[in-house]
Parts: structure tokens; sequence; C-alpha cells
């Protein structure tokens, strides 16, 4: 079989770039190994009930948002809801913190929190995230590659004038410094809330967080959050069928083994099913090391390189089927439980339910549930390797601790449980593909962690690890950026 462009995963960044490009008229295939789309995005079913396998908080629909403008430009309409509150947070003290969508409550709420003082923090934060978010949504070549690239951000605005992000003699220290800097005499629930909030939007704490991701990773309730019905793999099959009416198609259960260097200049992609794919222009939507797994011997030399940060995450998740009895009416879909102390390995948990009568979702009367909190990926597998009974066990001590922390957001969540499954950084790679389990991308620690784009003739990345970075709504942007640059190269060599 030959196709012009092949994409590599289904994730959302992967379908985003596919349907820009075969909406531009170009000859699309997306290679997806699972049944369903969306990789980490995904929702699957099981016991009656979808569950979000990963992502589970959906931004960037406010009317001019990055995902409102992608649905207009590929004739999508999402099928969203407006959430009125992004998330509740339990702090380690007892209190609650609302994280209200519209500013003026979100503002209230966070005076009443941690007190008038904290708003110089607030505003630093929201001007900071305004203008990286404008940066994300104009499609800046970050970080640049070569000569075009570096022309291309003078262009756009990065090194000048008014709109010049990072030109600002403020945001020029902060490129260089964590968001700890911005938080001197922080109250203690101030510290925890801004602690817990980045680990689970730029994975890593205010101490290594850089200033300029976390102003924009703790942004992202301000930024549009909708409720997805059907689950978050409902945005993943919209693209998908996007990437179908446009022209291209979207194939499951083909997982790739190989990808080889063909004659013409081409690649050669082989799946586990026998098939083949010959194509000039690869987009892996994988982690580097992975797609530097694919190819091999043929991997340009910085891939070869590639290799999981130390400091990354895996995730345990707990999948619950519930009565919804439990769920006062009205009450918030998502939440964060926050225990004290450093909030990785259980010591943060964050929640998600399915929408009240979303039949797509649960059975009537039943909500589903996904609960997440992060975990060394090398803890599991050791133990999977080499200690079976240590590693079931390892799983039922998360799992009660677990559930303990989310009781705390949901009281009678436990005898309300009609089905609990479990998923460890193991699970994650049976079911993503993602080597050892990685999720949830590069721990945001500096602006010059991301990688570029381009990896070499017609060798694309997209996804979590290149800018913006993680989230449903980084993804797709990235997608999108990814397919305007792949694009022009197709058109410069024909």
């Amino acid at each position: 079989m030959t196709g012009k462009i092949v994409v590599i995963g289904a994730g959302i960044g992967g379908l985003s770039a596919a349907a820009w490009l075969a909406k531009s008229g170009l000859d699309v295939t997306v290679l997806e190994a699972h049944v369903y789309p969306g990789g980490c995005a995904g929702t699957f079913f099981h016991g009656g009930y979808r569950f979000d396998a990963g992502a589970t908080l959906a931004a960037g629909f406010e009317p001019d948002g990055g995902m409102t403008r992608l649905g207009a430009a590929l004739g999508i309409e999402w099928p969203v809801e407006p959430a009125a509150v992004a998330m509740r947070v339990h702090l380690p003290d007892g209190s609650t913190v609302t994280r209200w969508s519209d500013p003026q409550r979100w503002q209230a709420e966070r005076v009443a929190a941690f007190g008038a003082e904290a708003e110089s923090f607030w505003r630093w934060q929201e001007r900071t995230a305004d203008q990286l978010w404008d940066v994300a949504l104009r499609g800046v070549p970050w970080p640049p590659q070569d000569l075009s690239d570096l022309l291309a951000l003078g262009r756009t605005g990065l090194g000048l004038a008014a709109r010049a992000p990072l030109a600002a003699p403020q945001l020029l220290s902060d490129a260089f410094r964590p968001v700890r800097a911005r938080l001197n005499g922080a109250s203690s629930p101030l510290q925890h809330y801004v602690d817990g909030q980045l680990l689970i939007a730029a994975q890593a704490t205010s101490a290594a967080a850089n200033a300029l991701y976390g102003a924009a990773a703790l942004d992202m309730p301000r930024r549009g959050v909708a409720h997805v019905r059907g689950g978050v793999g409902s945005l993943a099959e919209a693209l998908a069928d996007a990437v179908r009416r446009h022209g291209g198609q979207v194939l499951n259960r083909q997982r790739v083994t190989s990808v080889e260097p063909a004659p013409g200049g081409n690649y050669r992609i082989r799946t586990e099913r026998k098939g083949e794919f010959d194509t000039h222009t690869v987009l892996f939507n994988l982690p580097p090391w992975d797609a530097a797994a694919l190819l091999r011997d043929a991997a340009p030399e910085p891939l070869r390189r590639a290799e999981r940060p130390a400091d990354g995450w895996g995730a345990f998740m707990l999948y619950v089927g519930l009565d919804g009895s439990i769920v006062p009416p009205g009450a918030p879909l998502h939440y964060q439980v926050l225990k004290g102390g450093s909030p990785g390995e259980g010591a943060s948990v964050f929640l998600s339910l399915s929408l009240p009568g979303d039949a797509r979702r649960a059975p009537e009367g039943h909500r589903a549930l996904t609960v997440s909190t992060h975990t060394d990926l090398h803890a599991w597998w050791r133990l999977f390797e080499h200690d079976r009974p240590a590693y079931e066990a390892r799983k039922a001590e998360y799992a009660e601790r677990v559930l303990a922390l989310a009781e705390v957001a949901l009281p009678g969540l436990r005898g309300a449980a009609r089905l609990v499954m479990d998923g460890t950084p193991v699970t994650f790679q049976r079911f993503t593909g993602r080597s050892l389990g990685w999720v949830g991308g590069f721990p945001q620690t500096s602006l010059f962690r991301a990688w570029g784009p381009r990896l070499g003739r017609g060798l694309w990345l997209v996804g979590d690890s290149i800018f913006p970075g993680q989230s449903v709504l980084a993804t797709a942007l990235g997608g999108a950026r990814v397919a305007a640059a792949a694009g022009r190269d197709l058109a410069h060599a024909n």
C-alpha cells in the first residue's frame, strides 16, 4: 500500500495533524495499534462502563480557544458542555478551593482562600499565561531548529516589539527560574495548592517547574474547561472522523514494528499484521525514544541518544463504576485531594466523574470514575519482572491508599463502588505502547526541554514531547503546528 504521509499513533496530537493534512488535500494514513483512538486520552469500555484511560480534563473550548478554533477549521462540532467549575481542590488542612471558570468568582474564591496579599502572584500568573498561550496559538516553532525557525520567531513576534512575549524583561528573567521564585512568602495553603496543580499540569512542583511554563500550566482551568459527553475519547473519535471526512484513513489494530529506509528516499512501515506502507513523510505520535526504537539504525543521531527523563512519571490508576446516588446534585466532575508533603506517590489524587445521565458512560443511576496519582515507573517494573507477588501486593496497597484519599472528595465511595479496576505503568505500556508506561510528557523544568518536531528528512514528532507540551489542548495545538510545517516541506519538495 502507498501513502504520501503516515501518522503512527492515533493520539490527539497525531489525529490533529492528520486532520489538518487531510483537509489540505494530502494523502494521509493513521496507523493505531489499539482498537480505538485517543491513546492516553482514550476512553475504554469495561463491565458496562466507559472509563477515561488517562487524560480527563479538557480545555480550550472558550469562544476563541484553541479547540474551538480547531473544530471550526476542521468542521468538527465537539461533544462538550461548558464547565462552571473546573475542579474542586481539597487542601491538607481540610479546606477546599473551588476553581471557578468565571474570572470574577475565581478571584473572590482565591482571595478568600489565600488572602489579598497573594493577588500579586495571580496577576503575574494570568498575565504571563495569556502571553504564553498566545504564542502557542500562533504555532510558534519552539525550540527553533534552523534559520527558518529563527526567522519565524521574529515574524510571529516572539523576538520583537509589542507582541514579543519573551522580549519583556520580566518574562526573560522568568524564563530561567522556577515558579517558586514568584511564591516568596506564600502561605502554606497557597504553596500546597500551587504544587498540587503544577504536578498534574506540568509534572513538577513549584521548586522545579519553569516559571513561564508553570504560569501557563496553572492557567488551564481558565482556558475553557468543558465536560465531554461520552468521555474524553470522544474528542479523539471526532478528530478521527474528521480525518476520514477529509479523505484520509485511520486504521486500527495496526501496531507498527519498524520504519525502514526505502527506494526513492521513502520509508517502508511494517506492522504486526503484515501490513506494509510506503511513504515519504512519517509523523510519530510517540515519545522520542519509542520513535528511535522503530527506526533502529535509520534513526537520526540526536534521536538515537534520546533517553527517558529520570524525573519523569508514571501513573497509578483506579477505574471505578459506582452508584451515582453518593454524588450530590450539581457537584463538580473533577477533584484534586492533597494529603500534604510531597504530592507524588499517592499523596495527591485526581478524580474525574462522568456526566450525570451520560448513557454512553454508565448504566442508569451510575457514574464512571477515573482516579489517578503520580508514581515512580521503575519500582513497579522491578517488582513486575522479579517479584510478581510483591507487585500484586503493591497494587492492593496503592488501591487502598488512593481510595482513602478519594473518599475525602466523595464520602461513601468504597461502599458505592460496583466495579474497581487498577492500572499501573505496566498497564499503560501494554495499552498505549509507551515504553515503561511513561506518561504526562517532560516535567516542564526548562523552556529547552521540549523536543523540536523535525527529526530528520521526512520524519516528524508530535504529541506531549514537543511544545507546548501535555494536555489535550497542548497536543492538539502541537499537532496543528507540525501539520503546517510538514505541509510546507512537502510543498517545497514538489
